[in-house]
């Protein structure tokens, strides 16, 4: 008997270590290891109240394909963030396309969109702002966990040269080439099957989908 009760709190004081372990600090942010169908995922997850969601609905081929709903960051990308609400707002990612679904010697890539043009090109025209990572100069933890569903910010090679483009991370396997280079600054928290359903889209060797994918409608959601 006293065996079963020593057992039952060795077992409970083990799964409070593991808890333990599951959260590593981060200055002041908290690393979560989450883990899910695709297996443990590094992710920074934070208590802000200043969050915001934004759904995407999408279309490929003039179908409905469902849609899928972003979680941005102010508190690790507030330039970003504002640029990308401000956006949304003014409805100009609305009828633009996902132009580059790319895969790599480690699987699927990235989904990447964001351009009215839809060549990848960016607009001289279009405001650019601070690249918020940490090669330049910024401390931004998101933007050192780029794994599958974290949102990050395209550029040029000029750290402040992003401006509409972003591309959502296919899986945890491309961190090397893009951790503290690129302004992450959300992650997809509802429909990334949505997101992975890109792939199955015909490209070119440009990875330019044949088909277009369409963003039909994006808005702030609560």
């Amino acid at each position: 008997m006293k065996k079963s009760i020593i057992f039952k709190i060795l077992c409970v004081a083990l799964s409070a270590l593991t808890l333990c372990f599951a959260f590593a600090a981060c200055g002041d942010k908290d690393v979560a290891i989450i883990g899910g169908a695709d297996g443990p995922t590094k992710i920074i997850v934070g208590e802000s109240t200043d969050t915001v969601k934004v759904r995407f609905d999408m279309e490929c081929g003039g179908k409905d394909i469902g849609s899928f709903t972003m979680m941005l960051y102010p508190e690790y990308a507030p330039i970003t963030v504002e640029n990308f609400v401000g956006l949304v707002q003014e409805g100009f990612y609305d009828g633009v396309t996902f132009h580059r679904i790319a895969e790599g010697r480690y699987g699927p890539f990235v989904a990447q969109g964001g351009d009215p043009d839809g060549d990848g090109i960016s607009d001289p025209g279009q405001e650019k702002i601070k690249g918020e990572f940490a090669a330049n100069g910024v401390d931004n933890p998101l933007a050192d966990s780029h794994v599958r569903g974290v949102v990050s910010m395209a550029r040029t090679n000029d750290y402040n040269s992003a401006s509409s483009q972003f591309f959502i991370c296919y899986n945890d396997n491309y961190g090397a080439s893009l951790n503290g280079q690129y302004a992450a600054f959300g992650r997809v928290i509802e429909g990334m099957e949505v997101v992975d359903s890109f792939l199955e889209v015909e490209r070119d060797y440009n990875d330019k989908p044949l088909t277009d994918i369409i963003i039909t409608k994006a808005e702030i959601v609560e």
